[in-house]
C-alpha cells in the first residue's frame, strides 16, 4: 500500500494495494459467472458480464512446475508460470464510456488495448520477459500487441498498484502500455470465449453472440489475473482469473425505436441452463431506481433480492439463480423483459474526466485536460497519469494547474521526458480536487517531424494518444463494507476495499487524435514518374546514338524488276 501526503489537505491518499480479495472457496479450483443488467437513465441497457475462476496454486515459488489443469485456462498458466507474472490485466475496448449519461461502470477501460503487468521481484531482465510476453498475447488473444515497444511503454510510479496479494512499491517490475487504435472484432471475441470453462456452449456465455455484442454503441473483453486469498485467514493463496465483458445497448443500433428490452431482442437467445462446471451461476437486474415499478416493469417477476454497495452507493437488485430449475419455469428458459414506463433524473457522478487538443497550425499545440470534482462539499485527491508519445515534445515548464480560476499547486510530480524513437513522456500528479470543481491541466508541446517510414499508411488521418489515466479515492455516500464474504456479488468485489468511507475509481478521458507535419506522399510517386520518362526519352536516345553502328544499305528492288532482271540475265541483254 503507498501512501501519499497532500500539502493541500491532511488527508492521504490511498492506491490499491495488497488487500485480501474476493471470496474464500474450500474447493481446490472453482468458477463462478453473473451477468448484470443495470438499465440506464439515458433509455440505455448496461450488461456486464464476469466469469471468475479460482485455481489452488501457487507459481511464486521458483522451481514449481505445474502440469495438470482442470478449470485454468492451460494457456495462460503456462504464460504466468514461464514470464514470472505476478499480475496481468488486459483489456479490449471499441467505443468510448460516457461517463456524464451512463454513470461509472463495473469495471473501466479505455478505448483500444490496455496492458499492464507486475513482474515477479526476481525476474532479471524485466523488459525481456515483457517483449516476449506482448508477443505470446498477441498471439492468444489475435490482436496487435506485437506493436508494444519502448515507445509507448512506461513504468508508472503511483497509478498502478497490484489488485491482489503483495505489498509490490518496486515499480521496475511494472509495465503499461496502450493501444488506442487497436479495433476490437470478433477474431478477439473467440479466443476470449475459449478461455471460459464452458466456452460459450453453456451458461450465460451462451448469450455472447458476436454480431449482436459488436452491434452496440460500447463494448469492452478484459482478462484480469491476479493472487487472492482462499480463505478469511488467508492461509493460504489462489490464483482469480476474471473475465469481463461489459456492453452498453442502445435504442437507435439496436433498431428497435422503443423503450423496450429483453435477454433475446439483446442477444438473440434465451438462457436454458447454468454453467455444468460452475458453482454460482446468477442473473442481476438492477432495480435501485425502481422500488414502486412506477419507471419500468421486469417479468418475469422475482422476489429474490439483494442489496450490495457498489461504488459508493448502496443498489438493490433482483436476482436469478440459474442453479435452480424453478427460474427456467415450465418453458425450462429464462427471457427476462424490461418495459419502460417512465423516466427519472440521473445524479451526475462524483468524478468525471475529459480532455482535448487546443492551438492551431502543425508547428504547436496544448494539451487540455479536465477533471470535474462534483461533490458538493468534498475535497478529495486524485493520481493524473499521462503517457504522451515521443514525438509531441512537452514544454513541461509551460504545465499549469488551476481550480476556480486559481492556481493548484500539485502536492506530489513525477515526470521522465522522452527520448526520440525509445520512450515517451511520463507524468505523474497528485493534485487536490476542491468541492464542486472543474480542475484544468494544461500543456503546451511541439509536433515533430517524423522519418517518411515512421508514417502510418493514413498519415492524414491523424496520430492516436492514449488516454489520460485518474485513479482516485472517492467519498461514499454509504459506509464501504470492507469485508470480503462469500456472499458478495462478484461485480461488487474487484477493487479491494480499504475504507469504509471511500471508494476507489479509474477514469479514463477520451484518446486524442493529433495531426502532425505530414509531407505530400503523392510528390516521390509524380518525380518517379517524370525521372523515368526523362531516364526512357532522353538518356534512353543518346545510349543508342553512342552504342549503335550504322550501315547505309541499298533499297531493295521490286518484285517485278527483278524478275525482270532474271530473265533478261538468261537472254544475255543488259539488266534493268
Amino acid at each position: 500500500m503507498i501512501f501519499l501526503k497532500s500539502s493541500i489537505s491532511t488527508r492521504w491518499f490511498w492506491a490499491p494495494s495488497a488487500a485480501p480479495s474476493s471470496a474464500a472457496v474450500s474447493l481446490p479450483d472453482s468458477c463462478e459467472e453473473e451477468l448484470l443488467i443495470r438499465p440506464l437513465h439515458s433509455g440505455d441497457i448496461y450488461a456486464s458480464f464476469q466469469f471468475r475462476t479460482l485455481w489452488d496454486t501457487d507459481f511464486l515459488h521458483q522451481g514449481k512446475k505445474v502440469s495438470h489443469y482442470r478449470l485454468f485456462p492451460k494457456s495462460l498458466g503456462q504464460v504466468l508460470s514461464k514470464f514470472s507474472v505476478r499480475e496481468l490485466h488486459i483489456s479490449f475496448t471499441q467505443g468510448y464510456w460516457r461517463t456524464m449519461q451512463w454513470g461509472q461502470p463495473i469495471v473501466p477501460s479505455p478505448p483500444g488495448a490496455e496492458l499492464w503487468v507486475w513482474f515477479h521481484n526476481t525476474v532479471a531482465d524485466v523488459d525481456g520477459n515483457w517483449k516476449e510476453l506482448t508477443n505470446v498475447l498477441s498471439g492468444i488473444f489475435c490482436a496487435s500487441l506485437n506493436f508494444i515497444d519502448s515507445t509507448n511503454t512506461v513504468q508508472p510510479s503511483a497509478s498502478f498498484k497490484p489488485l491482489g496479494l503483495g505489498n509490490a512499491t518496486d515499480h521496475r517490475f511494472l509495465r503499461y502500455a496502450t493501444l488506442p487504435r487497436e479495433i476490437v472484432c470478433t477474431e478477439n471475441l473467440t479466443p476470449w470465449k475459449k478461455l471460459l470453462p464452458c466456452g460459450s456452449k453453456a451458461g450465460l456465455a451462451v448469450l455472447m453472440k458476436s454480431e449482436k455484442l459488436f452491434h452496440s454503441s460500447f463494448h469492452s473483453q478484459a482478462v484480469h489475473i491476479r493472487p487472492v486469498c482462499k480463505d478469511w485467514q488467508c492461509s493460504s493463496t489462489a490464483w482469480e482469473l476474471r473475465q469481463t465483458l461489459n456492453v452498453v445497448f442502445d435504442l437507435y443500433t439496436s433498431g428497435q425505436g422503443k423503450k423496450e428490452w429483453s435477454l433475446f431482442k439483446m442477444f438473440s437467445r434465451t438462457l436454458t441452463e447454468a454453467c455444468p462446471l460452475a458453482s454460482s451461476s446468477k442473473v442481476y437486474v438492477d432495480v435501485t431506481d425502481n422500488p414502486e415499478g412506477e419507471l419500468f416493469d421486469l417479468s418475469p417477476a422475482t422476489s429474490v433480492l439483494n442489496t450490495a454497495v457498489v461504488l459508493g452507493d448502496r443498489r438493490t437488485y433482483s436476482v436469478y439463480d440459474l442453479t435452480q430449475k424453478e427460474t427456467f419455469g415450465q418453458l425450462r428458459s429464462l427471457n427476462l423483459v424490461l418495459r419502460w414506463k417512465g423516466e427519472s433524473d440521473m445524479l451526475r457522478p462524483l468524478l468525471h474526466a475529459e480532455r482535448y487538443v487546443a492551438g492551431f497550425g502543425l508547428q504547436t499545440g496544448e494539451i487540455h485536460t479536465l477533471i470535474y470534482n462534483n461533490h458538493p462539499y468534498r475535497a478529495f485527491p486524485v493520481l493524473l497519469l499521462d503517457s504522451v508519445p515521443w514525438y509531441l515534445r512537452l514544454y513541461i515548464h509551460t504545465l499549469t494547474v488551476t481550480s476556480k480560476t486559481r492556481e493548484n499547486k500539485p502536492s506530489y510530480i513525477h515526470y521522465q521526458p522522452s527520448k526520440d524513437r525509445l520512450r515517451p513522456h511520463l507524468l505523474e500528479m497528485l493534485v487536490q480536487l476542491p468541492p464542486h470543481s472543474v480542475t484544468e491541466v494544461t500543456v503546451q508541446f511541439e509536433r515533430a517531424l517524423l522519418k517518411w517510414t515512421e508514417y502510418t499508411p493514413d498519415p492524414n488521418h491523424g496520430f492516436y494518444v492514449g488516454s489520460s489515466v485518474i485513479s482516485a479515492l472517492v467519498p461514499s455516500v454509504v459506509a464501504m463494507d470492507t469485508n470480503n464474504t462469500q456472499e458478495r456479488p462478484l461485480f461488487s468485489s474487484f477493487f479491494p476495499t480499504k475504507e469504509e468511507s471511500s471508494y476507489f475509481v479509474r477514469v479514463y478521458t477520451e484518446p486524442l487524435l493529433v495531426n502532425l507535419p505530414t509531407p505530400d506522399f503523392s510528390m516521390p510517386y509524380n518525380v518517379i514518374c517524370l525521372t523515368c520518362t526523362v531516364v526512357a526519352v532522353g538518356y534512353g536516345s543518346f545510349y543508342n546514338l553512342l552504342t549503335r553502328t550504322f550501315q547505309v544499305e541499298e533499297p531493295s528492288q521490286p518484285l517485278a524488276k527483278r524478275l525482270a532482271n532474271v530473265i533478261r540475265r538468261i537472254r544475255g541483254v543488259p539488266l534493268l
